[in-house]
């Protein structure tokens, strides 16, 4: 059962900052609520707590920089992956909060995510925008930079049956790459089902969501699920 009402409080808490995107902490736990898997996460302030929350989640841990301001945060050098140690997170902490500050020096920083680092899958995109006649308009695609270069991208009117999910993956060009590929199993697409119809349910239920992007999803093998590593959720 969807926590509707939980993910609602996130939305208007931001509503009533002025806010029009949600952090990506924020992003996460609202479609967490709809039951979408995400990769665990913790929001630090300083280089300590980001040592702290390093050690209980374990390693290798990704961080990234918390700031309304800033969307596009690789852009800011506001990302550090692969780090093996609470001496590499303090450090990234330190640097990451410094790369925003030159890259934007008037940006609200609020600190430094500290996050697991989901074993690499094949990267998918699960998306959604608002048409002004028809309503939401989910978008599948294959994920990262794929989405951007390839622009190979299938899309349906929400709210969707399993059927149209299950159609809406087959339907781009790079579906093989979901199948028995290389010498890999074929990709969870149950999984991926799973995981467009819940968020098809979310934009059906939160008016308020203008944009969305699960972007990347990684897909694990036949049985082994999904999970979404980076998530934006734009309001209108």
């Amino acid at each position: 059962m969807a926590e509707k009402e939980k993910a609602l409080r996130i939305i208007e808490k931001a509503k009533a900052e002025g806010r029009k995107a949600l952090t990506e902490t924020e992003s996460k736990e609202v479609i967490l609520s709809y039951g979408i898997p995400v990769t665990r996460l913790y929001e630090a302030k300083n280089a300590a707590e980001a040592g702290n929350y390093a050690e209980s989640v374990g390693y290798p841990i990704v961080c990234k920089i918390i700031s309304p301001d800033i969307l596009h945060k690789t852009d800011a050098g506001g990302v550090k992956l692969n780090l093996k140690s609470r001496a590499e997170v303090e450090k990234a902490f330190e640097d990451i909060v410094a790369s925003a500050k030159r890259y934007k020096p008037d940006a609200r920083i609020w600190g430094v995510t500290v996050q697991e680092m989901a074993p690499e899958g094949r990267q998918v995109i699960v998306g959604m925008t608002k048409d002004p006649q028809f309503g939401p308009a989910l978008m599948f695609g294959l994920g990262g930079v794929f989405v951007e270069v390839l622009k190979d991208v299938s899309f349906r009117i929400a709210p969707l049956t399993r059927l149209d999910a299950a159609e809406m993956i087959k339907e781009i060009k790079g579906y093989p790459i979901l199948g028995a590929f290389r010498g890999q199993q074929p990709a969870d697409i149950d999984a991926l089902v799973d995981i467009i119809l819940k968020t098809s349910q979310m934009v059906t239920d939160l008016k308020e969501i203008a944009e969305l992007d699960l972007n990347p999803i990684f897909v694990y093998e036949t049985g082994k699920g999904a999970k979404t590593v980076d998530a934006r959720v734009v309001l209108s």
